[in-house]
């Protein structure tokens, strides 16, 4: 697979000027969710389309990517996108359910299972690469555009419990019971996940973020067993652009994750910035100074301004201990933010 190289240079982005760890003309901040529900345009927009038909609309995502670029002036734009949409265009029967989530038509729970899983290429997600070509035309020339794609681990989750889960027990069960299953399973979902990557960054995607949401699910030890290999082969095939990589209550794996080909450590708000900077760098001394981004807790927009300010203050000074910080939140935006707290966000932390 062979990837596109930006043909803007970092420089003038200040957001891939810190994912490499330079000194970027302000600190860059983008928000996980920012293309979403919090937007009275998004939400006109998406009136009585289905998310997953939204999601290979090409004119539907580049303009629900360019909306909060255009309304909070963020550094970042996240192709808008689903965690499941590789399976979806692979051939999986899978549908995102109101109030619910993904729900999987046939979970996977044997070797057969796994073989019946299609392989992803190129051509079924041409429309999101059309979307890329339609942003790359729009987007400032300083905002760098992020691509999209859930990691083996968040997605093995909802093909095995066949939906969310609270307490991922079929999944657990399956990674304890019958790890040789449970390996099979993985390799098949990095070769998809791998697919749709390098899909938006030939068509010229110029950083890209890797999902784990359910990683915090795990001790270290079976993270490193079984997730970290397999995240990490989806990483190593990535050589040209930036790597972020993020997990929701993942503080305990921080260094794990990072070794799994991070370039760019996400962090969610449950332990502070400097303190996971400490601990990146205490299990790895030999690697380079640690690029981080975070991590405002997305329930501090309803706080009202003087709280965000305090915190994004501190947030702030804190990222100062790593050779790059990228602003975000610690989770995405919840649905009913006021968008104008997002954008005085922006503007104070440009300011900075």
């Amino acid at each position: 697979m062979k990837e596109m190289t930006p043909a803007v240079s970092s420089g003038s982005q200040p957001l891939l000027v810190a994912a490499r760890g330079g000194t970027p003309s302000h600190t860059p901040v983008w928000f996980m969710r920012q293309a979403g529900r919090s937007l009275p345009e998004y939400r006109a927009l998406r009136q009585g389309t289905a998310m997953l038909d939204a999601c290979m609309d090409p004119e539907m995502v580049c303009e629900i990517t360019m909306q909060p670029v255009r309304r909070h002036g963020v550094d970042g734009a996240i192709l808008f996108s689903d965690i499941v949409v590789p399976l979806k265009a692979a051939g999986v029967d899978l549908d995102i359910v109101a109030g619910t989530g993904p729900v999987v038509a046939n979970p996977v729970r044997t070797f057969d299972d796994v073989k019946a899983l299609p392989e992803l290429h190129a051509e079924q997600v041409q429309p999101v690469a059309d979307a890329i070509g339609l942003l790359l035309k729009e987007l400032p020339q300083d905002v760098a555009l992020i691509g999209f794609a859930g990691a083996p681990f968040t997605l093995a989750s909802y093909l095995v419990e066949g939906g969310p889960s609270k307490n991922h027990e079929r999944t657990k069960a399956l990674m304890h019971g019958n790890p040789e299953l449970w390996h099979a399973l993985l390799a098949r979902i990095a070769d998809v996940t791998a697919a749709f990557l390098h899909a938006q960054l030939d068509a010229g995607v110029q950083a890209v973020q890797l999902f784990d949401s359910w990683a915090g699910a795990l001790s270290e030890r079976d993270y490193r067993e079984f997730v970290l290999p397999h995240s990490k082969r989806v990483l190593e095939t990535i050589t040209t652009v930036p790597r972020i990589h993020f997990g929701v209550g993942t503080g305990e794996l921080l260094p794990a994750m990072r070794e799994a080909g991070a370039d760019v450590v996400g962090v969610d708000w449950r332990i502070p910035l400097d303190v996971a900077v400490e601990r990146l760098e205490k299990a790895a001394p030999e690697l380079p100074k640690p690029v981080v981004q975070g991590n405002l807790d997305p329930a501090l927009f309803f706080a009202g301004f003087e709280a965000v300010e305090r915190e994004v203050r501190r947030i702030h000074a804190e990222g100062k201990a790593a050779a790059g910080h990228i602003f975000n939140l610690g989770h995405g935006v919840l649905p009913d933010t006021d968008p104008e707290i997002i954008t005085r966000t922006v503007e104070l932390i440009h300011g900075l």
